[in-house]
């Protein structure tokens, strides 16, 4: 039995693309299901857009997420002997022809094909010219001029293309440097590829594929193509729906297993299961059961897996995963006298790290803004009075503790036959500068005695 082998093959031309992390999953965990190894290629022969930059983005996010693969990256433009050497046997086989068609005549020909109605695709003019090599021609494969081609796909089943419709690629410029479709085939076969995972906007080329493996005397490969990601609007997934980089998201706090969890999830599902880490998709994922439609990446999911992986982590890994995103805005984790009960408190106050760094802000340093379409809500006349009794009544508690701070605003509210917003609220906004925070008396307790009732003063103060 053949070994399984995948391969993710991106072009440098800019970061990882969330489309392209989901590719790289589908063919690292098919891989790892079937015993066999997940391989990655640079195709970098686009020399005017491809940097060593983005090569290195690339690698590093693969990396930093869990994708690794199993052999030494290769690099296309580093390569090209051995696809020049594969050019030469489909020359020596006479399955391709030299041609000299300029531009101006290609263009011409495209008109005439388009005014008539006809697919415009080149007509192999040159094909029995028995033209010779020269710095104008370019070789093209001698495609069949008749029969079809069915591709198996694994997701797609049988999808047919007629030869008829297929022109004769070119495989090398006249400057004699390959192309796309060349090196692919080759790096397929030099690298023992069984199995080819991609995008569905790559199933028009795989027909073209095999007539060049076919014309190398290569052994046919398998293929599965996927559904594209796609925006709520179900148009292809771009920055105006969202993010689109593995780092951005990385970036915003969310964690490498719930990114995970999302794309593998982007067109497949397992009954009502949500939550997936990579051991459970290794296990469970089956590449026959992807979805042909397109894919919607919705960002509400993806905060919403986030937050359940969050709240997997024990106490420790959650610091360690938080402690770069508090840094970032100038707070150390060990400033609060309490930081195991606050980060506890606070676990799941967002859906993000980052999120969560920034609610925890006011628990380490003074509150600079409060939201004034809750002040405006909240603190009337009457609100003013609750905030001044409360002041006092809290000055005088000796034992600064959740349930002793929580039976006082409870006293003070039935006492007064106050809602609890009323109560409440006001404080809230005094202590964090808005609404949000855990119960009230652990609030108080998290903030503090003196920063608390410092706090109602400055809020007070503020607005007499």
């Amino acid at each position: 039995m053949t070994k399984v082998i995948t391969r993710f093959a991106p072009s440098p031309t800019g970061t990882l693309h969330i489309g392209g992390v989901r590719t790289a999953l589908f063919n690292y965990v098919y891989a790892k299901q079937n015993d066999g190894l997940f391989l990655v290629r640079i195709e970098d022969t686009d020399k005017d857009r491809s940097t060593k930059e983005f090569e290195k983005n690339i690698l590093d996010s693969l990396s930093s997420i869990g994708l690794s693969p199993d052999k030494e990256p290769i690099n296309q433009s580093e390569r090209n002997d051995i696809y020049v050497a594969a050019a030469e046997k489909i020359i020596a086989s006479g399955k391709g022809y030299w041609c000299d068609c300029s531009k101006e005549t290609l263009d011409e020909m495209r008109k005439d094909q388009e005014a008539a109605g006809k697919k415009p695709m080149y007509d192999g003019r040159s094909r029995n010219l028995g033209l010779e090599r020269s710095e104008n021609t370019v070789l093209r494969l001698a495609t069949p001029e008749d029969g079809e081609i069915v591709v198996k796909d694994l997701i797609r089943g049988e999808v047919m293309f007629q030869n008829s419709e297929l022109d004769d690629l070119i495989l090398l410029r006249s400057d004699g440097t390959p192309t796309y479709h060349l090196c692919n085939v080759v790096d397929d076969y030099e690298q023992n590829v069984s199995t080819v995972i991609r995008g569905e906007d790559h199933l028009s080329n795989t027909p073209r594929q095999i007539h060049i493996q076919n014309a190398l005397g290569y052994p046919s490969l398998e293929y599965a193509h996927l559904p594209l990601v796609l925006g709520p609007d179900k148009k292809r997934l771009s920055k105006r729906h969202a993010a689109t980089s593995l780092e951005e998201y990385k970036a915003e706090g969310y964690l490498d297993s719930a990114i995970l969890n999302t794309l593998g999830r982007l067109g497949w599902s397992k009954g009502d299961q949500e939550v997936f880490y990579m051991k459970d998709l290794i296990k469970n994922f089956n590449i026959h059961e992807v979805q042909k439609a397109g894919a919607i990446f919705d960002i509400t999911k993806l905060d919403w897996l986030n937050s359940q992986h969050l709240s997997n982590l024990n106490l420790e890994d959650f610091k360690n995963h938080l402690i770069p995103f508090l840094e970032e805005i100038s707070i150390d984790i060990n400033d609060h006298f309490n930081t195991d009960a606050l980060i506890n408190a606070m676990k799941s106050s967002s859906n993000t790290l980052q999120g969560i760094a920034t609610e925890l802000r006011p628990y380490f340093l003074d509150v600079e803004n409060y939201d004034q379409k809750a002040i405006s809500k909240f603190i009337d006349d009457k609100g003013m009075q609750i905030l001044n009794d409360l002041l006092d009544i809290l000055s005088k508690l000796t034992q600064w503790d959740e349930n002793n701070l929580d039976h006082a605003l409870k006293s003070y509210q039935t006492e007064n036959n106050y809602s609890v917003p009323q109560v409440n609220q006001p404080i809230r906004i005094a202590l964090t500068g808005s609404t949000k925070s855990p119960s009230l008396g652990l609030t108080l307790y998290l903030v503090g005695q003196k920063n608390s009732l410092d706090r109602l003063t400055k809020l007070i103060n503020s607005l007499s």
